[in-house]
């Protein structure tokens, strides 16, 4: 399932269709609404870029994805993009994403590679407003993990579009309340917050760029 001018379809349907809040939404937790919304209300909150990077391996387009080490903190193990906080030294927020990648994963992202910007996600329990920057890498990818990486791995598109990734997973939030989330779950990984919601986007952005409907 793919096309041999997707990266092209997609920075077109970025730069003029992009979804946006609604292609959130699916993947969002119950009552989390949208990011805009939550915006609204929020202050002092920080702000961060991730690298969402497609490669060619066997005529087949693939999704980078990392796990984060195992910690006490807010996201410990769970499943994300390279990507984290804006550094003064960073230009603008893309360049926040091509540090960090490289920082945390080995890969070294050109400006040149990068497709678009996908719609900014709110994550309320850490206040991180996240800016997700598309990429297309022209090589066969070989990772270096940092210290904040426990494993990266890629998905297949095909297995992104399969109605058969979407799922549902509980979480223990609070004094040990377990909530039910939406997630993707695809060779075993279960992809939920806010990593799902940006993957949810390029779905919706895939299947237009394939004709799916």
């Amino acid at each position: 399932m793919n096309s041999p001018n997707l990266t092209e379809q997609l920075k077109y349907i970025i730069t003029h269709h992009l979804p946006g809040e609604d292609a959130h939404l699916p993947m969002s937790p119950v009552g989390r609404g949208k990011s805009s919304e939550a915006l609204a209300n929020a202050t002092d909150y920080r702000q961060s870029a991730v690298a969402i990077i497609l490669f060619k391996s066997q005529e087949e387009y693939r999704i980078i994805l990392t796990q984060r080490v195992a910690y006490e903190g807010t996201h410990g193990g769970q499943i994300s993009f390279p990507g984290g906080r804006k550094e003064e030294e960073d230009k603008d927020f893309s360049d926040t994403a091509i540090r960090e990648t490289y920082e945390e994963i080995g890969i070294q992202l050109r400006s040149d590679l990068l497709i678009g910007k996908l719609t900014d996600v709110f994550i309320p329990v850490s206040s991180f407003l996240v800016h997700p920057y598309v990429f297309f890498y022209d090589k066969d990818p070989v990772f270096t993990n940092n210290y904040e990486v426990s494993e990266t791995f890629s998905i297949s598109i095909t297995d992104l579009l399969a109605k058969s990734s979407i799922s549902v997973m509980d979480i223990i939030v609070g004094n040990n309340f377990k909530m039910k989330v939406p997630c993707f779950r695809i060779n075993q990984k279960e992809i939920w917050g806010a990593t799902a919601i940006m993957l949810n986007e390029l779905k919706e952005i895939i299947k237009r760029a394939l004709g799916i409907y």
